[in-house]
């Protein structure tokens, strides 16, 4: 279903600067876009309390993989894993501290150093990576399940979308293993001249906890493909899913010690693992302050090269030509998508003075219709945001934009007594502390422009640059935003278009480096220039 994820600009005529530029939101399948489709408007938002079903899965691995191995923390300790569906204890599952991210660094290490994985020929690689998309498609109904359950996310979009494109993502690095290739150069001189791509060694790696399968493909496949061995650290609140795939690499025939995975705390295992001197590498997702910590660990330690995918607060601009009930749509899939829990989510939707009060009221007959419930029930659209701290901040701001003048057009609430279900909330009017914080949470706002010299303006007015969302049917409009925006990228008539080989990442303070595609290799290879002096060449 998702095993390709695309969106099509149609046909645009040339004739003149005011040209339609039509819009194919209608066949966008784009990462929420594709889920969405087949819920919207289907009916009641939410019931006066909500009450979980039993998850269709069974937890059986709480431990630390490190060399291969499944086993405790090096302290014996412990820590819960919760239900947000009601804030009960899943698990309880081991607590890495500094010993065990020395552990799995020496495996790395020694497995990178002495082991197959980077001196087995590239096709070898890529085989064994092929496995592990293959059984993991086989076992796409449990990942999903586990997924949901430790994250509070629609099993619809975990089971026919999420794990679908983690193994298309697989797939597609393992095309990559065996085309990495160097360059032979001339020089000034008699010399042979090449270029070697080398693996770069260890990688750590830390997850967030809103999307713990699918980023794990985006940082676990390059570096597999390209050679490097992996430590990688996930997120506390979500540690369950990569726990569970990295038994099913194992079986498919990853190396011991390719691929190590550590449960715990960003202060202590977090911070092991980017102070580590054996670490040759760090790709982080997460929040912007986090990403400025890892930045300093790193310096402090051994200037490992790091990539950073960190938070945004994304414009979503509707033009006074635009499709307006495709773009509502669209607008209502770009935010409330996952929760709200999303770094690229379209939380500033822009809209322009002549549509704004049609727009406003239709987002608002929109919002009113997401259903909101337990994520393992059919047609849920909207489960319970990740724990108690994400529920409070998010309440936190929806009392904020209300105390601040701001209009509440719908939501605002807490839904049922028990776990952390909140309502689509949707707000109007300009200059809210919510139109410009990184909310992190079903909680729209909707603001008021004049021109596209405005609007530039003041989507570009932040310290965030990860994307943008534009819907417009005028292909010189279109153009225009797409240049001045300063995001890494830019949705036209279409948003969250998450394809393995389209690159994702962002400007400013919300990042550097990006993830999939051809250029997240980059991070996981090293240029090593060899020249080599010729004696009476015939040629150079």
């Amino acid at each position: 279903m998702a095993s390709r994820i695309l969106s099509t600009l149609h046909n645009v005529s040339s004739s003149s600067s005011s040209s339609s530029f039509v819009s194919t939101t209608k066949r966008c399948l784009g990462l929420c876009c594709l889920w969405h489709r087949s819920l919207s408007g289907t009916g009641a938002s939410v019931a006066a309390d909500i009450e979980p079903s039993k998850p269709p899965v069974q937890i059986e691995h709480n431990q630390l993989l490190i060399d291969g191995m499944f086993v405790d923390a090096a302290s014996g300790k412990t820590f819960p894993t919760n239900d947000p569906r009601t804030g009960d204890t899943i698990a309880n599952v081991a607590e890495a501290d500094v010993e065990d991210v020395n552990r799995a660094v020496r495996a790395a290490r020694k497995a990178f150093d002495e082991g197959p994985w980077p001196k087995m020929t590239a096709y070898e690689r890529s085989r064994i990576i092929l496995r592990c998309a293959d059984i993991l498609e086989k076992h796409n109904d449990e990942v999903a399940a586990i997924e949901t359950w430790d994250s509070g996310k629609p099993y619809e979009q975990a089971a026919n979308v999420e794990i679908p494109m983690v193994v298309r993502l697989f797939r597609y690095y393992a095309g990559w293993a065996d085309k990495i290739h160097g360059l032979t150069v001339p020089a000034d001189g008699s010399y042979h001249v090449q270029t070697l791509h080398e693996p770069i060694g260890v990688a750590g790696q830390i997850v967030p906890w809103n999307f713990p399968l699918l980023i794990f493909s985006w940082k676990v496949a390059p570096a597999l493909a390209c050679g490097n061995t992996v430590v990688m650290k996930t997120a506390e609140q979500t540690p369950l899913s990569a726990i569970y795939v990295s038994k099913l690499f194992l079986e498919a025939g990853l190396p011991p010690g390719v691929l190590n995975v550590i449960s715990g705390f960003g202060p202590t295992a977090g911070a092991a693992l980017c102070t580590h001197m054996d670490v040759d590498k760090l790709a982080f997702t997460g929040s912007s302050e986090t990403g400025r910590r890892v930045l300093e660990l790193s310096a402090r330690s051994n200037l490992k090269p790091v990539t950073l995918e960190l938070g945004g607060k994304s414009p979503f601009i509707v033009c006074k030509d635009a499709d307006i009930d495709a773009a509502v749509e669209a607008a209502h899939s770009a935010l409330f998508f996952n929760q709200g829990q999303c770094c690229c989510a379209g939380s500033r939707t822009f809209v322009h003075e002549s549509i704004y009060d049609e727009f406003v009221e239709k987002a608002k007959a929109r919002a009113t219709k997401r259903v909101v419930g337990d994520p393992f029930k059919s047609g849920v659209e909207q489960g319970p945001q990740i724990d108690f701290a994400q529920f409070e901040k998010i309440l936190k701001y929806i009392r904020s934009g209300i105390e601040s003048g701001a209009t509440l057009e719908s939501g605002g609430q807490r839904v049922g007594s028990k776990g952390y279900y909140i309502e689509p909330t949707v707000f109007s009017n300009d200059d809210m502390l919510i139109a410009k914080d990184e909310i992190f949470g079903p909680v729209q706002s909707i603001l008021k422009f004049k021109d596209l010299e405005e609007v530039i303006r003041r989507a570009n007015a932040t310290h965030y640059g990860l994307a943008a969302g534009v819907y417009t049917r005028n292909i010189d409009t279109a153009n225009t935003l797409m240049r001045a925006l300063r995001v890494g990228t830019v949705w036209i008539n279409c948003y969250d278009v998450f394809d393995a080989a389209i690159p994702f990442g962002g400007y400013k303070m919300s990042g550097q480096g990006k993830v999939r595609g051809i250029y997240s290799l980059r991070s996981y290879l090293q240029v090593k220039a060899s020249v080599t002096a010729l004696k009476n060449p015939a040629w150079l």
